[in-house]
């Protein structure tokens, strides 16, 4: 038996494989197009990117493509729900694995309360009523902490209590619900350029590029929640075929209708006037369409509850998956007996993001959870590149330190982009010697190094390329965000070190296997995927 099989079985019960293709495809709809694309559209074009927003879209789903990639290839190699954790810890090992573990809660958390928080905006717009009449202000607490939002906690709890009956039975409402969102996203662009103005264009992009990919790193924002759904790979029929056309489906889709929306608002409304708590809706009634405002905001209500049932139900096999390696308590890892689905782990999370959705504004929540998913969309993508070119007892000591080399050389060459960048450095040679020495390193990388596994379902497309890119990208995406979220992002990462080394790492799973095997020495317990595979590997590449 494998490890990850001995982890899985710490939740008593099995998960139920009810999941198709069709399925994963409208989770991951459902999961993506929600408070992103209906807030930070008109924030983004307004402060930073004008019309040119739908660049900063297009550049960020095109990071977020190169990370659906990557995270394909593992959902379908390593099909349990501890999803990206799951992932770094066969690669990376425990503690690698936990940082990302806890910036992924944090991302969840973030995200949940972010979109939770959008959906009181939407329904105020819906009522006729502004957002702050529908929540608590508290003068005595500090600024973007002191507007209480009850209707966003108490749309959480809905929610959570839905991922916990049946995951088979939230799938159904989720893409019924997310085809009729598909349409009424079809009415607005259809509607909204009807009522286009192509001259509100002519300003195209006032803040130059330095705003384009500023924007495109809080727009980041809208594509989170692809990650959630590989998750389900556990839960999946047949995750080599189901994951990749689920996940890079939606994917597809999300990015073409998020670029369109985009055009089509600032074509209907000067950037310069965009309403920034619910732009579609107010841009409806800013062209003499009132009516249609409300057809905006139900769309947009729909797409966030979606979004909210989606990663509810991601976050808690997230978590599942976490505890099952005891890094949290392991009663964490328990699965229900009658509903199948990670109940303890559920109720946890939706109680945290109640409290961020209580406090914290919506900017406060984009900027940190942009900073924490890129920073586990790189890991997993250098984790890939480990993955294909080093094999445990098999990569020589030479190649190993080869793959040490490249490694450093494609992260620091991204990091010294990221920095000219995020300190306006002038002029282009910089930007050129960076690129230059990731090129080398990518390009090392596929040509000194032999590829010490092929992957045995799904494999991502034109590696060390595409995931070394994804890398690169992502770096450069963090260089745009303010240094008071990276300060937060610190915080936070200190923490999640100080805990691991006085708790996590005494009561990790290896930790209690390593005990095991001292005490019975012909116990082995090997890691799917480093030595189970190692023959049928070698073959393959052969």
């Amino acid at each position: 038996m494998t490890e990850v099989t001995e982890v899985k079985a710490r939740s008593q019960h099995e998960m139920k494989k009810t999941l198709n293709w069709w399925d994963i495809l409208w989770f991951g709809l459902g999961a993506v197009i929600g408070a992103g694309i209906f807030v930070l559209t008109g924030i983004e074009a307004q402060d930073d990117a004008g019309p040119a927003v739908v660049i900063s879209y297009l550049f960020s789903g095109v990071s977020a493509m190169l990370s659906v990639l990557c995270y394909t290839e593992f959902a379908v190699e390593i099909p349990v729900a501890g999803g990206s954790f799951a992932y770094l810890r066969v690669e990376l090992g425990d503690s690698m694995a936990f940082i990302a573990a806890g910036n992924i809660l944090l991302e969840y958390l973030v995200s949940g309360a972010a979109v939770a928080r959008a959906w009181t905006s939407y329904f105020a717009t819906l009522i006729n009523r502004h957002p702050d009449d529908l929540r608590i202000i508290v003068p005595s607490l500090a600024e973007n902490f002191n507007h209480l939002d009850p209707i966003a906690v108490v749309v959480l709890i809905v929610i959570g209590a839905g991922a916990i009956f049946s995951t088979k039975a939230s799938s159904r409402f989720n893409y019924v619900v997310s085809i009729l969102q598909v349409f009424i996203i079809l009415f607005v662009i259809i509607a909204g350029l009807t009522h286009s103005d192509p001259s509100n264009l002519s300003d195209f992009a006032p803040y130059g590029p330095r705003g384009i990919f500023k924007a495109s790193a809080v727009l980041f924002f809208a594509y989170v929640g692809f990650d959630a759904v590989a998750t389900l790979a556990e839960e999946t029929k047949n995750p080599g075929r189901d994951i990749p056309i689920g996940l890079i489906g939606s994917m597809s889709i999300v990015t073409v209708l998020y670029c369109v929306m985009a055009i089509t608002l600032c074509m209907m409304q000067s950037y310069k006037t965009i309403d920034a708590n619910a732009p579609f809706s107010m841009a409806f009634e800013a062209v003499g369409m009132k009516w249609a405002k409300y057809i905006v905001a139900l769309g947009a209500l729909k797409g966030m509850t979606t979004v909210l049932l989606s990663s509810a139900i991601g976050q808690a096999r997230y978590v599942t998956h976490i505890a099952r390696t005891h890094m949290l308590p392991p009663c964490l890892a328990a699965v229900h007996k009658d509903t199948k689905t990670p109940v303890a782990a559920t109720v946890m999370m939706i109680v945290g993001i109640c409290i961020f959705a209580f406090f914290t504004d919506l900017d406060i929540l984009s900027n940190l959870l942009s900073i924490a998913t890129l920073f586990i969309f790189t890991l997993v993508a250098i984790a890939l590149l480990i993955r294909r070119y080093y094999l445990a007892g098999e990569t020589s000591v030479t190649d190993r330190n080869k793959l040490i080399g490249f490694l450093v050389v494609i992260i620091a060459s991204s990091l010294g982009l990221a920095a000219g960048w995020a300190e306006n450095v002038k002029g282009w040679a910089l930007y050129a010697v960076t690129c230059g020495i990731w090129f080398l390193g990518t390009l090392g990388l596929q040509l000194l190094l032999k590829k010490a596994r092929a992957p045995r379902l799904w494999g991502a497309p034109l590696v060390p390329w595409l995931p070394s890119a994804s890398v690169a990208i992502n770096i450069f995406l963090l260089g745009s965000i303010d240094r008071a979220s990276f300060v937060r992002f610190g915080v936070w990462t200190a923490i999640l070190l100080v805990y691991y080394l006085l708790f996590g790492l005494h009561a990790s799973y290896d930790t209690a296997m390593a005990i095991a095997r001292d005490a019975n020495p012909t116990e082995r317990v090997v890691e799917e995927g480093v030595a189970a595979h190692a023959e049928e590997n070698r073959s393959e590449i052969s």
